[in-house]
């Protein structure tokens, strides 16, 4: 009986291991989603930029602020990195809702310089369970509004939203900013917001060679 107990739970850890690597390695196929690319961040670990170009990587958003108006320590090397390797590249910065909006949008702008080849500037919206404040949907719509203004005063293009499911859920951001969305969704494409979306985050959890932890892997609909 122990044997076969034992032999089951060994099939079963197998399987899950199994599970994990495939999940780690997928992407959707590029048959149906030709242009795809990645988000970093200082937490993404170091990027070696040539191995990642080499792989296919079509485009790259590296974060540039973040959390309480803090700027990401790699943001830099990261921007340099992703130039040389000749890839497209943006700026991303993660929305915070225990900061003004005005504060947030300078720390970006004194971050990322001024570039007519980058790609348009991503708002993340996402709850930071750092932050326990949670405006009302009109204060918030106002907020962001004047967030987006600045922003793209900056970058001299429209911005995209990156909306999390449940921030979408607590506030409908796109049905209150008319601005491209870019929504979530781990393997299988989002079904949630009131517009359609233009790119999806397919993998939060994606590896591949050249950095050195998991990174967030992007589509572009064709």
């Amino acid at each position: 009986m122990l044997v076969r107990i034992g032999a089951g739970l060994a099939v079963v850890v197998a399987l899950g291991l199994a599970l994990w690597l495939y999940a780690c390695a997928w992407a959707p196929s590029r048959a149906q989603y030709p242009v795809q690319g990645v988000t970093v961040s200082a937490d993404t670990g170091l990027v070696e930029w040539g191995t990642l170009a080499a792989q296919g990587t079509d485009f790259a958003y590296v974060r540039a602020t973040y959390g309480t108006s803090q700027r990401d320590p790699a943001f830099a090397a990261n921007w340099r990195g992703v130039r040389t390797a000749g890839m497209r590249y943006g700026a991303l910065i993660e929305f915070s809702l225990c900061r003004q909006p005005s504060d947030q949008a300078t720390a970006f702008m004194t971050t990322v310089p001024r570039d007519n080849a980058a790609l348009p500037p991503v708002i993340r919206l996402a709850f930071d369970p750092g932050c326990k404040v949670r405006p009302g949907r009109d204060q918030l719509l106002s907020d962001l509004n004047t967030l987006v203004n600045l922003i793209e005063g900056h970058a001299g293009k429209p911005a995209l939203l990156n909306v999390s499911k449940d921030f979408d859920k607590s506030y409908d951001v796109g049905s209150g900013v008319n601005r491209t969305l870019w929504l979530d969704g781990n393997f299988f494409p989002p079904d949630y917001a009131t517009r359609p979306w233009v790119m999806w985050t397919a993998s939060d959890m994606r590896h591949i060679d050249g950095v050195d932890g998991p990174v967030r892997w992007n589509v572009v609909t064709p």
